[in-house]
């Protein structure tokens, strides 16, 4: 992996200066500990597993735009085709091993495997704050492997710090390393040490909470259809009473005017500092919100992002079928263009929206309001990795698949008695499907649920025609992809390990097609 082979460069590099050096110059170097030495203390923990947490939170970006643009929610936006290739590549499935993102996605994922193989290395089972470290390490290392399974399917197995013999690591076993993800959750659940919320209105905890890592198992026992298992882990943060769907205004849940609210299983704080407004700066809010430069906005939504993702007409048919034009959960998800006029902005006169049907984001909109004095595009709006939602919508599809169809039932009605719509008197693996697209649309999940349904195979015409939104209300259509270029493949159903793995790493078999 890059990480690895990364890592490797830096060690070859020091072996060979210190074995031509040591026996010039053999005394201790002052200021300096080794990773041997150090770790030992709470504090030097604590430092440990915040690498971590801060880590988090730089591939939240990949996460976000990986798992969004490969879905069949969205399109790839921006000023206008070629703003950013590889992103289109994802939305339009003309991408290959050589793309720089998916490595970089890749790569992130090792980051996060590596550090938490530091913290279970060097620091002590012994005070319960290196306890604690230990067991938030187990969390973050099975997060990083449930996505390099889903998505790559033999991900080398890396479950230590790795010697000079052992870089070049083959493909995992499935078997393998769904193995380590449960035992690493399981673990970290029994430990005792987690952090776990007072109630659902407990909105001071941003640690990573017993609970989280529950649901991550749930999810993990789901994508391996562990049925039983996934029902019973889930019903367990269920009935916890720690969480609890948010009730405020639907479309106000993920922006920066409630951070942690009772829906939230995991997020990541960020100050509203302004003496280091920079350490916030968000490529991913300038990113997400709707293309400033070619809109007159005067409304609450930030004027100068770049519109880089856009919900499509499908997913909008789709609420529209379930809930009405006038669905609540709809408008406080999407706004059609005259919903957006009504707000009082419109694109400019003779421009258009890129990769646009006419559709905003609502619910994932960018505010005015959440960036720092000081500091352009520094939001302190936190980073969402999991909320309830998506809890008792994979507690559903285990509970249905365990015949336990009244429960199904029960939390589906839960999400739709908030969204304003009728209960059922029963569910389907259908209903449950819709719900969660409806539901989630935006937040990084779909992507990997329709692959391992078997369902991504309807995007075999994605990215072959690509619209654009004009300031007269009506869609273009452009042809960038000519003959079978575009569109979903049967290669696609596993990503392609990153080409620089395998130009430096022999050992590693590539996905099949690619």
């Amino acid at each position: 992996m890059k990480t690895i082979n990364m890592i490797t460069g830096l060690l070859v590099v020091g072996l060979i200066f210190f074995t031509s050096c040591e026996k010039m110059l053999d005394i201790d170097q002052h200021g300096t500990a080794s990773l041997e030495s150090y770790y030992q203390t709470d504090e030097e923990a604590d430092e440990a597993i915040t690498s971590l947490y801060v880590k988090m939170m730089e591939i939240h970006f990949n996460d976000v735009f990986l798992k969004n643009l490969l879905s069949d929610d969205v399109w790839c936006g921006g000023g206008g085709r070629g703003d950013n290739n590889e992103l289109e590549q994802l939305n339009e499935y003309t991408f290959g091993p050589e793309h720089s993102y998916i490595q970089s996605v890749f790569q992130g994922y090792y980051s996060v495997i590596y550090l938490s193989n530091v913290v279970l290395g060097h620091v002590p089972d012994a005070s319960d704050i290196q306890k604690r470290a230990r067991a938030e390490a187990k969390v973050f290392r099975a997060f990083a492997y449930i996505n390099l399974i889903s998505m790559w399917g033999t991900p080398p197995l890396v479950d230590h710090e790795l010697g000079p013999s052992e870089y070049q690591q083959p493909n995992g076993n499935p078997a393998e390393l769904w193995a380590l993800v449960e035992a690493d959750l399981t673990e970290a659940i029994a430990s005792g040490v987690l952090a776990e919320k007072s109630g659902a209105n407990d909105d001071a905890n941003y640690r990573l909470t017993k609970q989280f890592a529950q649901s991550l198992l749930g999810k993990a026992y789901v994508f391996q259809e562990k049925w039983t298992d996934a029902a019973q882990v889930l019903d367990d943060v269920v009935r916890s009473g720690k969480y609890a769907l948010y009730n405020g205004k639907y479309g106000d849940m993920l922006t920066y005017m409630q951070p942690n609210n009772c829906e939230s299983v995991f997020e990541l704080n960020r100050l509203n500092d302004p003496n280091n407004a920079f350490t916030n700066w968000s490529l991913e809010a300038a990113m997400l919100g709707w293309r400033g430069s070619v809109m007159n906005i005067t409304s609450e939504v930030n004027n100068e992002a770049w519109g880089f993702i856009n919900f499509n007409s499908e997913l909008y048919h789709l609420f529209v079928q379930e809930e009405g034009e006038d669905g609540y959960r709809l408008n406080e998800t999407m706004k059609t263009y005259d919903e957006v006029k009504e707000l009082g902005d419109y694109i400019i006169d003779g421009k258009s929206l890129y990769g646009h049907e006419g559709y905003f984001k609502w619910k994932n909109r960018i505010l005015k309001g959440e960036f720092i004095s000081g500091g352009w595009m520094s939001s302190y709006n936190n980073l969402r990795y999991m909320r309830y939602a998506e809890v008792l919508l994979l507690g559903a599809e285990a509970q249905l698949k365990s015949n336990n169809v009244a429960k199904a039932t029960e939390y589906v009605n839960q999400i739709r008695t908030r969204a304003k719509l009728p209960a059922k008197s029963t569910v389907t693996m259908d209903d449950i499907v819709l719900e969660k697209r409806l539901e989630l649309c935006g937040e990084y999940v779909r992507y990997q649920d329709i692959i391992r349904w078997g369902i991504a195979d309807k995007m075999k015409d994605q990215g072959k025609q690509i619209p654009s939104f004009t300031s007269s209300g009506s869609v273009n259509w452009e042809e960038y992809n000519t003959g079978d270029n575009a569109g979903f493949k049967e290669k696609h159903w596993l990503l392609p390990f990153p080409e620089v793995e395998i130009s430096l790493n022999s050992n590693i078999t590539q996905n099949p097609g690619w």
